[in-house]
């Protein structure tokens, strides 16, 4: 949708910006995802985007790339230039010092930190400042850092993988493949971009799988993180080392757990169940932006309830299995449909054989 406070060209520049900004999908974590486009006299003279926590963030990469060429420049940005000294100085303080004399910003930083203090910053000092530019665009580059900036949580995306009639696996538990190829190598990009990947004790259990991505080198692995409320994970899963989160942890397997490289939390909750708000929290303040769920029933089923579920990519192969395979959720029996979860359709493409639906809570 066309923004009238903005020109054609404003448009274009900010969408490169975003483009840009698309290239630390994988990297940034636990920092958001920026792009940088610095234009003079119509023609971009600078690009930059924010590739690691630590390392210059995207304003700096642009204007490294402008050099005098910033001076009476526009800059693009997708966020709002930072005003406080992190890992790295302000950068609505550099774009003041190279001569930029007006900054278009997709929208304000949710860090509490900064929440206005860059474009007051650049006002101040006299910079031309423009915000809300294809904000929702910005918006939906960064669920996972708007989220723990604001509600203090990460942003859950919980993934599935069933047949058209809503199964997982057979009664006797047979479960591969039910997705084909592509849907499986589709997944390894949602776990690239999540900062940490949970699962419960029951997969860890029967499948032992290993939780982690393997298609294409990120430079990092996402945190690993197991719900098991009595510490029934093996000291030799494959899924080690990781985040056990329990309900009451006794000393020996406790003991030989961490000496089997994992950290273990105890976040009792009721009915001996972990409480999985309080992990939420926990992670959040470890910097997870995006966690990605991929779990059995129960740890759907309990995610769900509990509505802490914000995304949810359900692959669905073109198969029925009957009503004695098991299911997606665990939840108690409903008396009325109006209770039942509600969502809406985001996204529905192919992948392959299987179809992927995208969907956001109704």
């Amino acid at each position: 949708m066309h923004d009238a406070r903005f020109s054609t060209a404003d448009h274009m520049h900010m969408a490169r910006a975003l483009q840009l900004a698309a290239h630390g999908l994988f990297t940034t974590t636990p920092n958001p995802r920026v792009g940088c486009v610095i234009v003079r006299d119509g023609t971009v003279v600078g690009e930059g985007w924010h590739m690691r926590a630590g390392e210059p963030h995207a304003e700096v990469h642009a204007l490294t790339a402008a050099g005098a060429a910033a001076r009476g420049a526009t800059a693009y940005v997708t966020l709002e230039p930072c005003s406080h000294h992190g890992r790295t100085p302000p950068c609505a303080e550099a774009l003041i010092k190279a001569g930029i004399t007006r900054v278009v910003a997709a929208m304000r930083d949710p860090n509490p930190m900064v929440a206005g203090g860059g474009i007051d910053m650049l006002t101040l000092a006299g910079v031309d400042t423009g915000i809300g530019l294809m904000e929702a665009e910005a918006r939906a580059l960064n669920p996972g850092f708007i989220s723990r900036m604001s509600r203090q949580r990460p942003w859950v995306r919980l993934k599935t993988a069933s047949t058209l009639d809503g199964k997982t696996a057979l009664a006797n538990g047979q479960s591969q493949w039910i997705t084909g190829e592509a849907a499986r190598a589709d997944v390894q990009h949602l776990r690239a971009r999540a900062c940490a990947i949970l699962t419960g004790s029951g997969t860890v259990v029967a499948d032992d799988p290993r939780m982690n991505v393997r298609d294409f080198d990120i430079g990092r692995q996402p945190l690993r993180v197991v719900i098991d409320s009595t510490l029934r994970t093996q000291t030799d899963a494959a899924v080690l080392p990781a985040l056990i989160a329990c309900h009451h942890a006794e000393p020996a397997p406790r003991a030989a757990l961490e000496h089997a490289g994992a950290e273990v939390i105890e976040l009792p909750g009721a009915d001996g169940r972990v409480d999985l708000a309080a992990l939420l929290v926990q992670l959040a303040r470890r910097g997870v932006n995006e966690l990605h769920v991929e779990a059995g029933a129960a740890l759907n089923g309990a995610l769900l309830a509990a509505g802490l579920v914000d995304e949810w990519v359900a692959y669905v192969a073109p198969m029925a299995m009957g009503d004695t395979a098991h299911g997606l959720f665990a939840m108690p029996a409903l008396t009325a449909l109006v209770d039942a979860a509600r969502f809406r359709l985001a996204d529905v493409r192919q992948i392959g054989g299987d179809l992927r639906l995208t969907l956001l809570p109704a």
